[in-house]
C-alpha cells in the first residue's frame, strides 16, 4: 500500500481542479459554437489523462463481480431510456460515436476514478453522492435543467457500479454504451 506525503493532500486535488476546468470549457466552447469534433477529441484526451494520473490508495473490495455491476448497469439504462422517452440532442456525424464513446470514457475516468477515489476517504456513500451531482451538474450547459434528475440518477448508477465493482471501467463501459444508444436514436 502506498503512502501519501504528509503535507501533500491538498496537491492531490489539483487533478480535480484542472479537470474541471476542461469540463467548463467544453460547455462553452459548445454554447458558443466553436465545438469541432477534433477540439472536443483534444478536450476529452486532456480530461482523460488528467484523471487517470497515478494516486496513492488503496483497491477498493469488490462487492460483485465486474460483469454483473456492468449488466445492472446496462439493464437500467435500457429500462431508463424505454420509460422516460427522454433524448439527448447528439448530431449524427461520423464523429459522433468516436466523440460520444470517448466522453464517457474521459468523464467516468475522472468522476468516477479521481473524483471517486479522493472523496472515498470520507465514505462511499459520499463519494458515490458528491460524484453524481458533479456529473449532473457538468451535464447542465449542454443539456439544460431538465437533464439535471437524468444524469444525478445516472451518476448515481455509476458511482454503485464504481464502489460494487472496486473499478471505474464499470461505469464507464455502461456510460459508453448509453452514449452509443443515445447516438443511434
Amino acid at each position: 500500500m502506498l503512502q501519501r506525503a504528509r503535507g501533500l493532500e491538498g496537491v492531490a486535488w489539483v487533478p480535480v481542479a484542472v479537470a474541471c476546468a476542461l469540463l467548463l470549457l467544453r460547455g462553452d466552447l459548445v454554447l458558443r459554437g466553436r465545438a469541432s469534433p477534433g477540439t472536443l477529441l483534444a478536450l476529452y484526451t486532456g480530461l482523460a489523462v488528467v484523471s487517470l494520473v497515478p494516486v496513492a490508495r488503496t483497491q477498493s473490495e469488490r462487492v460483485v463481480p465486474w460483469m454483473v455491476a456492468v449488466a445492472t448497469g446496462l439493464g437500467a439504462v435500457v429500462v431508463a431510456r424505454a420509460a422516460s422517452g427522454i433524448s439527448m440532442p447528439w448530431p449524427v456525424t461520423t464523429w459522433a460515436l468516436p466523440l460520444a464513446t470517448a466522453a464517457a470514457v474521459a468523464e467516468e475516468a475522472f468522476f468516477r476514478r479521481l473524483l471517486y477515489d479522493r472523496l472515498e476517504r470520507f465514505g462511499a456513500g459520499v463519494a458515490i453522492a458528491v460524484s453524481a451531482v458533479a456529473f449532473a451538474a457538468a451535464h447542465v450547459p449542454l443539456y439544460g435543467d431538465a437533464a439535471f434528475w437524468v444524469d444525478l440518477g445516472a451518476g448515481l448508477l455509476f458511482g454503485w457500479q464504481r464502489w460494487a465493482s472496486g473499478t471505474w471501467t464499470a461505469p464507464a463501459a455502461t456510460h459508453g454504451a448509453a452514449n452509443f444508444l443515445a447516438v443511434l436514436q
